[in-house]
């Protein structure tokens, strides 16, 4: 996949560059960051140069990640990334991709990293043919969950035991949105549970 930028009304989400290590990195020392994603804890200098200069143009290349960097228009100040992963299903019968991101601790509350997730679900959907968008995250990250239902996730539960963080298990909350939740077509027809035979 040839990596795309999208941009919105504020944000333009482009593919990362050499030059954003130190705001990856700075932002990275955030405990909620740290508590709440895969990164790696201590995050190190090291790690954002990995991330900016292999990780994320591998991803695109290999079609296994699609990350974003989310910064402000005109001035490039980094707001956060973003990222479809778990591509493995995009391209079989299932064409699911999940939906992940991070938000810069001075830039939260303000309707950014909404405004980022509805492009990438848009262009997930019309760009690339998903057609279950899956949002997870370990139970009890009510601000990701903020920001999933802002933009229209539904939740669809809980898994147990998902997530191993520290050697441990943890319970992982876990919501989809569909092509349907924005008025989109999909090309496999959808044949929802009656709702007797719903859990």
């Amino acid at each position: 996949m040839e990596p795309v930028t999208l941009t919105t009304e504020r944000l333009v989400l482009r593919p990362f560059r050499p030059s954003d290590a130190p705001a990856v990195h700075a932002a990275c020392q955030d405990p909620d960051i740290l508590r709440w994603t895969t990164v790696p804890a201590p995050y190190e200098r090291a790690h954002a140069e990995d991330f900016v200069r292999r990780t994320c143009p591998e991803g695109w290349r290999d079609d296994r990640t699609y990350n974003f960097a989310l910064v402000t228009k005109g001035e490039e100040t980094l707001i956060g990334a973003m990222g479809l992963v778990r591509l493995a299903r995009l391209h079989g019968p299932e064409r699911q991709a999940e939906l992940g991101y991070w938000t810069v601790r001075e830039h939260r509350r303000r309707g950014y990293t909404g405004e980022a997730a509805r492009a990438v679900a848009e262009w997930a959907f019309t760009g690339l043919g998903v057609e279950r968008l899956e949002w997870c995250t370990e139970a009890g990250n009510e601000a990701s969950r903020a920001v999933a239902l802002a933009v229209g996730f539904r939740m669809e539960g809980t898994d147990r035991a998902r997530i191993v963080r520290e050697g441990t298990r943890r319970d992982a909350w876990r919501g989809a949105l569909l092509p349907s939740d924005f008025g989109l077509p999909s090309t496999t027809p959808y044949l929802p549970a009656p709702a007797a035979n719903r859990i």
